[in-house]
């Protein structure tokens, strides 16, 4: 087992030295917080995540392999996403079966963990995005199909977050908002949701609570269990062509102790990495 995992580091490295300056001049990503990155001991990796993309920023920014935790399709030719399985498991990852509670992932991501080096992971647990079957549910809840075609609106429904949408679907629920304000909104629901603080309908802090998916407890069970430290970044802007806002902060890494509760340990880290994306952390 040694060997093999030695063998998936060195692969790794060849990959990062060949790929990574092609990533970076592609996406021009502007990486904030590098210095943060421990350069030895048990890590785990954790920010937001809004594209396919998001773990290459950490990975290009230390010569530490990073072994990501990534959903079992990856892994899976008969799966669209499938395509370079080959890649996903030569470079370490580590497959996740999203549909149980898959023990056996948690056991590899705690033996990367015990044996002191990096594991990455998203704790939002999917991309915070408008996958294709609750984008075609928002579109014939909400939209016209004689003002706009789905094939257009899903066009952008991915840089829409899932978690804004469910928070207006509250909203309309308690009555807060109707029903027309989601359909006139729904292209530029962050900043609907804004007004809506400023208007004093809902608070800062729902607003804040409710921009990323809530977080799954396995980042911060599995670092109180080994005793890693938690080191958070999140990323704003576009995953575009030589993009002019693509930032990416890294956070200070900080412990989980055996004491800590872990609803509070989490919501810290959803805090950390929240700042992170907003920059509230910059001088």
């Amino acid at each position: 087992m040694k060997t093999k995992k030695k063998d998936k580091i060195y692969i790794f490295r060849i990959f990062r030295t060949i790929l990574g300056p092609i990533y970076k001049w592609y996406y021009n990503p502007k990486i904030i917080g590098k210095e943060n990155i421990p350069k030895d001991g048990s890590i785990l990796v954790v920010g937001n995540h809004i594209h396919i993309m998001d773990q290459c920023n950490v990975i290009v920014s230390t010569k530490r392999p990073i072994h990501y935790m990534a959903k079992k399709e990856y892994f899976d030719p008969q799966y669209k996403e499938g395509k370079f399985g080959w890649f996903f498991r030569s470079a370490g990852c580590i497959p996740v079966d999203r549909q149980i509670h898959d023990d056996a992932a948690k056991g590899a991501a705690l033996d990367v963990l015990n044996e002191g080096h990096a594991l990455g992971l998203f704790p939002e647990g999917t991309r915070n995005g408008l996958k294709e079957a609750k984008a075609k549910e928002v579109y014939d809840k909400y939209l016209d199909s004689n003002e706009i075609s789905f094939e257009d609106f899903y066009k952008n429904a991915k840089k829409i977050r899932t978690s804004q949408v469910n928070y207006l679907e509250e909203l309309l629920e308690k009555k807060v908002i109707k029903k027309k304000d989601i359909k006139e909104n729904i292209n530029r629901v962050d900043e609907y949701l804004q007004e809506l603080v400023k208007s004093k309908k809902i608070k800062q802090k729902d607003y804040d609570e409710h921009f990323l998916l809530p977080f799954k407890f396995g980042a911060v069970s599995m670092a109180q269990k080994t005793d890693s430290y938690l080191l958070p970044f999140g990323i704003s802007g576009d995953y575009k062509f030589r993009s002019k806002n693509l930032v990416v902060r890294i956070g200070k890494p900080f412990k989980v102790s055996k004491d800590d509760d872990l609803a509070e340990a989490n919501k810290k880290l959803y805090n950390e990495i929240y700042s992170l994306i907003k920059g509230n952390n910059e001088k």
